[in-house]
């Protein structure tokens, strides 16, 4: 009987970290959420599915695997910002600020990025497929590419 437990509290100990240790700081998405300041904040794998974030501070914040599509970042501040493998589909990012942001195999398909600050992020294997870029100083000839 004694064995049984053991193995039953081993099982549930396993399960409890493995699920810790794949997503995001709840208590950082709850701040994001009701502030829009998050500063630095572990939002890494965070479901921001449509999300208003007009004018937020994410300046050095983890957004890596977050899906942030059809999301409004207008005006936001994500400088230094980490959203490599981060979903921005139809992401509106107008006049954001993503100056020396790791955007490594993030995907903006369709999304707006006119007039964002792009200088020094790091766009390795980006996805940029019918995105508009107008302002950017990103090449047109970009578009439609990966």
């Amino acid at each position: 009987m004694k064995a049984k437990i053991l193995g039953a509290t081993t099982v549930l100990i396993l399960l409890s970290s493995l699920g810790a240790a794949r997503a995001e700081n709840p208590a950082h998405v709850k701040q994001l959420l009701e502030t829009n300041l998050c500063q630095g904040c572990d939002l890494s794998g965070a479901n921001l599915k449509n999300s208003h974030l007009i004018g937020a501070d994410l300046r050095n914040a983890n957004l890596e695997g977050a899906n942030l599509e059809m999301a409004n970042l207008e005006g936001a501040d994500l400088s230094e910002a980490n959203l490599t493998g981060a979903n921005l589909k139809q992401t509106f990012l107008n006049s954001a600020a993503l100056n020396d942001a790791n955007l490594t195999d993030a995907n903006f398909t369709e999304a707006n990025l006119s007039y964002a600050d792009l200088a020094g992020a790091d766009l390795s294997n980006t996805t940029f497929l019918n995105t508009n870029l107008l302002g950017t100083g990103i090449p047109n000839n970009i578009l439609g590419s990966k």
